[in-house]
């Protein structure tokens, strides 16, 4: 008795094989707009905040200045573009290295009769250290006699003092009220050193443009 005749599977190149995974693994990720580091998506993520939606903005930092600015910041970039932003609380930053755990700000939100939640983190990094002027030298004294001496080497800053310049950078986490789910983040870091307001007030364009790039409007 004769065998059936099997047929050889289709080979098919490695490059075609991987475009099942690389379509699931984009579907989450959407490309970083000039400006910001990283971002992410929810595959079925809505504009969330277009339509007139209120939304509770909040702003985590190591101070409250910066609280304060992050989130006037943020409210007038969200309102410029249609929302209604309602300020939360200020809240305390979360502890380093924890979980990001936004569900008090759903809780919030829900209070207020909001339809979505920005939490804004705001964070510093010290720059490249401000130059102290010119410096000068002094060293290889020789003091007392029968071969003994001391050595001393110092330097002394002339001029302008040091210290180091502070560069921002913001985290952005915007979360659905309804059903409490992360619909969309994205980092981005200021590039530039000096005013904090000033600082702040291009990362909260950068990231709220980013948002509406991705839809989220």
């Amino acid at each position: 008795m004769s065998r059936p005749l099997v047929m050889p599977a289709p080979f098919l190149p490695i490059s075609l094989r991987l475009l099942p995974i690389a379509a699931l693994l984009a579907a989450g990720c959407a490309s970083s707009p000039p400006g910001v580091d990283a971002q992410w998506r929810a595959p079925d993520a809505g504009p969330a905040l277009g339509g007139g939606a209120r939304v509770l903005v909040a702003c985590e930092a190591a101070e409250t200045a910066l609280v304060r600015l992050c989130v006037e910041r943020l409210a007038a970039e969200l309102t410029a573009r249609g929302a209604r932003a309602v300020p939360a609380p200020d809240a305390p930053p979360p502890p380093a290295g924890g979980p990001r755990d936004d569900a008090r700000y759903v809780v919030l939100a829900r209070q207020a009769g909001a339809q979505a939640v920005w939490v804004g983190s705001v964070s510093a990094a010290p720059a490249e250290p401000r130059a102290g002027g010119m410096s000068i030298g002094l060293g290889g004294f020789h003091i007392g006699g029968g071969g003994s001496g001391v050595g001393v080497g110092v330097t002394l800053p002339v001029g302008a003092a040091g210290g180091a310049a502070v560069r921002y950078a913001a985290e952005a986490r915007v979360t659905e009220v309804a059903g409490g789910r992360l619909q969309w983040t994205a980092r981005a870091a200021s590039g530039a050193t000096g005013d904090a307001g000033a600082q702040l007030d291009a990362l909260a364009r950068r990231l709220v443009d980013a948002a509406a790039g991705a839809g989220l409007f």
